[in-house]
């Protein structure tokens, strides 16, 4: 069972022990991320969270790697458009050092320059990676296309442009005025004691209350986008507006992707790769923000099989809509649900991150059994209607990357 406390400045504190566990995983979870930025400062929240790791005022960026390997421990970061985590995971015993690292390198970063001029040639490395990554160009590209004007259509990476010119002191500046205690949860969860939450209270209780950063609303709208790019494969994602991670249908949402493109039993899987053997790689996706979303639909394949595998796209997902899932599809991908839950629920930094993701987007705690019960509660009635609502041809967009045909041509095959 958790406990969740409020402390006086607006920072949150979710804790829950796990009878029998050695271990202790802990997570500060920021809600900041590339879409609290605005135009020219694209990029800075990921380029935090690569200078967080750079040295303290008590630790350089070598003594903290050796501090945490010292007593076996994890500790890692990611941002995404909507927040930013910082997690450590260590034994029990050696849950003070953790706790001390993760909250020295969060709250008393140095961003000394020379560190900063370093870093920015591996966030540029970082992009460069992606950019020779055709399926998250692919996936960037489509977001870029169907939020333009809003921060959801830029990368969470920034770009040269925007990177260049953010020195220490800026960086450390926009921390201070984002990283506010109402925007922050932080989350413990494993064998732990008493004293260590009451440490954890005080270390937050010290952060200077202000105003939270707020978002600009952003909307889907239809687009199409092609990019050539001497590959050997085209890699495709066709996507239709969905729903946002608040919407009280997401749980059918979720099992309507699975069924559709989740896994070796899902439509797309078996007419495309196992009946058709159009490519390797075919998947759908749920893409979703607080305001906007979109289902995607992917495949990587030869240039030569692109046709029939859009045809085919379309024709799974009209199908979908006109006729709903079987009953033994639902009874498979709902138990599919469940069991990832269940299983997940086993995972120490599993439940950390729940408890901490959970009340950041959500507002609260969202328990094991209102989710099982949520997945219980779905009908084919409920896909089947949810699936005509989504999959409309004429809300469709389309994202190409590869040896691939124009924009204009993708407009065609969408009837536009």
């Amino acid at each position: 069972m958790y406990q969740q406390i409020t402390l006086p400045n607006g920072a949150r504190l979710l804790t829950e022990e796990v009878p029998g566990a050695r271990s202790a995983a802990l997570g500060f979870f920021v809600g900041v991320g590339s879409r609290h930025e605005r135009q020219r400062e694209n990029g800075a929240a990921h380029f935090i969270e690569h200078m967080l790791f750079k040295g303290t005022q008590r630790r350089s960026t070598a003594q903290l790697a050796r501090d945490m390997d010292a007593i076996g421990g994890q500790v890692n970061a990611y941002t995404t458009k909507e927040h930013t985590c910082f997690y450590a995971r260590s034994l029990d015993k050696h849950l003070d050092i953790s706790l001390d690292i993760l909250s020295d390198m969060l709250f008393h970063s140095r961003f000394d320059q020379g560190d900063v001029e370093t870093e920015r040639g591996v966030v540029l490395e970082e992009i460069g990676m992606y950019e020779d990554s055709p399926e998250d160009l692919v996936s960037e590209r489509l977001a870029a296309a169907v939020y333009k004007g809003s921060p959801l259509a830029r990368p969470i990476l920034g770009t040269q442009a925007t990177l260049t010119p953010m020195t220490g002191e800026w960086l450390a500046q926009w921390q201070r005025e984002h990283y506010r205690p109402g925007a922050l949860v932080a989350a413990l969860a494993g064998s732990f004691t008493q004293g260590q939450v009451d440490r954890l209270k005080d270390c937050l209780a010290q952060l200077e209350p202000g105003p939270v950063a707020q978002t600009k609303p952003a909307a889907y709208r239809p687009a199409v986008t092609a990019r050539k790019k001497a590959i050997e494969q085209n890699h495709l994602i066709l996507a239709f507006p969905s729903l946002t991670y608040l919407d009280a249908r997401r749980p059918q949402l979720l099992l309507l992707n699975a069924l559709l493109g989740g896994g070796c039993s899902s439509r797309l899987f078996q007419e495309l790769r196992e009946k058709r053997g159009l490519c390797y790689t075919v998947y759908s996706y749920v893409s979703d923000h607080a305001d906007a979303g979109f289902l995607g639909v992917y495949a990587a394949l030869n240039r030569e099989q692109e046709g029939q595998a859009l045809d085919a796209m379309r024709n799974l997902v009209c199908e979908l809509a006109d006729h709903g899932p079987t009953q033994e599809e639902l009874d498979r991908v709902r138990e599919q649900a469940k069991a990832n839950l269940l299983m997940g629920s086993e995972s120490i930094q599993s439940r950390m991150s729940q408890l901490g993701a959970s009340v950041l987007l959500y507002g609260r705690v969202r328990e094991m059994d209102e989710l099982l019960a949520q997945y219980d509660a779905v009908t084919r009635q409920q896909l089947r209607d949810l699936a005509q609502n989504i999959f409309q041809m004429d809300l469709a967009s389309l994202s190409a990357v590869g040896r691939v045909k124009t924009a204009a041509d993708y407009s065609a095959w969408l009837g536009r």
